[in-house]
């Protein structure tokens, strides 16, 4: 075989190859039981100072009722403001922060929040509709949490402020984490 014949054999399946990893990662397919968190993925989606990986989810693992996140805050980083019709329970493995949390995000506006301390061993839950955000405001430890929510893939309204209304949330859906295994429904009207 010629040294082009060969490049172009081997370009072929590199190609092959990875067109197989990209579809295998939103593939169940194949997906043993028992799963080692640090081999799973794992990013920051542009947000310094996070990280985020989906331990069990709907497009990636193909559960349909509930998803698990586990997911580390460096000291002073956050979560956006921002509210899901879903219910979401914490579990704090390690670390201590705050959790802004407004009960009467019913309103035009979320409105001022009230503030939990949060640490190591303790549990939340986050009502559905219910605007909140989650501080690590532990100056020399990562905050890392297990997050659970209900109804997978979760439509995210994100707020710049408390008292921003609803009607200007922005919707964030499919959320970043489901960006790359979300297919669109295929509509059956006419």
């Amino acid at each position: 075989m010629s040294m082009a014949g060969l490049s172009l054999a081997l370009s072929f399946c590199l190609i092959f190859l990875f067109a197989i990893s990209e579809a295998s990662r939103c593939s169940i397919i194949g997906l043993p039981l028992v799963r080692n968190i640090s081999e799973l993925p794992q990013d920051n989606y542009g947000r310094g100072g996070f990280s985020h990986i989906t331990v069990a989810g709907s497009l990636l693992h193909g559960l349909k009722e509930v998803e698990v996140w586990l997911q580390t805050f460096s000291p002073g980083s956050r979560t956006p403001i921002h509210r899901h019709s879903c219910e979401e329970v914490f579990v704090v493995l390690k670390g201590t922060g705050t959790l802004y949390l407004a009960p009467s995000s019913h309103e035009k506006y979320p409105g001022t929040p009230k503030e939990f301390p949060i640490y190591s061993n303790s549990t939340f839950l986050i009502p559905v509709n219910d605007a909140h955000q989650v501080w690590n405001t532990n100056e020399h430890e990562d905050l890392q949490m297990l997050a659970i929510i209900s109804r997978p893939p979760a439509k995210v309204f994100i707020y710049d402020d408390w008292f921003m209304p609803h009607t200007a949330a922005r919707l964030k859906f499919p959320y970043y984490w489901d960006e790359q295994c979300f297919e669109a429904p295929v509509k059956d009207e006419l």
